[in-house]
Parts: C-alpha cells; structure tokens; sequence
C-alpha cells in the first residue's frame, strides 16, 4: 500500500510524493515517488524525467502522512 507524504526537508521546501512503507527508526533513506512541490510543479533541482527521489533522513525533520480519502464518507447537501 502506498502511502501519500509531505516530507520537510531542513532549510528547504516540503515534498510531496508517496512511499511504499513507512520509514522504520532503523532506515536511513527514504524513496519518493512521484517527487512534487505542494502545489503540483515539478522539483526545481531534478531532472524533468525523474520518478523516484532517494533522501537521507537526517536531512528531514518530518514527516506527514496524507489520509487517502477511502475511509472518510462525504455527505452532500441533499435537497428535499
């Protein structure tokens, strides 16, 4: 199951991407796919061709995990 992240990389801007598994305390490198900005836009420092970005965790200083919209139920405005 992959999971959807914004990564905060010290003295940068977050990534966005998604990761196989969750990193464990004993990782040392974490594997991006699909590496973004938040807004969508493609990394500045990669190249315009590249699916997968490897980090080093001592570079991050969180992580969030994105909630994949599955288990939430949205009720519209239901008119009568």
């Amino acid at each position: 199951m992959a999971y959807t992240v914004i990564i905060h990389i010290t003295n940068a801007d977050p990534i966005v991407g998604e990761i196989d598994d969750i990193p464990t305390p004993t990782d040392n490198l974490i594997i991006v796919n699909n590496p973004r900005t938040k807004d969508g836009k493609d990394l500045p420092y990669l190249s315009n061709d590249a699916i997968q970005g490897i980090w080093p965790i001592h570079r991050i200083s969180f992580i969030e995990i994105i909630s994949s919209g599955q288990e939430e139920n949205i009720f519209g405005f239901v008119r009568e």
